[in-house]
């Protein structure tokens, strides 16, 4: 019984933890602003390539 337990409270441990994290993550909306900075790279990446367009 000792072990089942223990493994409830492991699961519930990890389930915990990840939905403090993904709480984090809404509350400061970080997944906002992490899209926000890719988007900015890639624009850099993208607007030094020359662009040949012939219509």
């Amino acid at each position: 019984m000792n072990k089942v337990f223990k493994t409830f409270f492991t699961i519930f441990k990890i389930l915990s933890i990840v939905t403090g994290v993904l709480f984090i993550i809404y509350f400061w909306n970080l997944d906002q602003k992490l899209m926000a900075w890719a988007y900015v790279q890639v624009n850099k990446i993208f607007d030094r390539k020359k662009a040949d367009i012939k219509f």
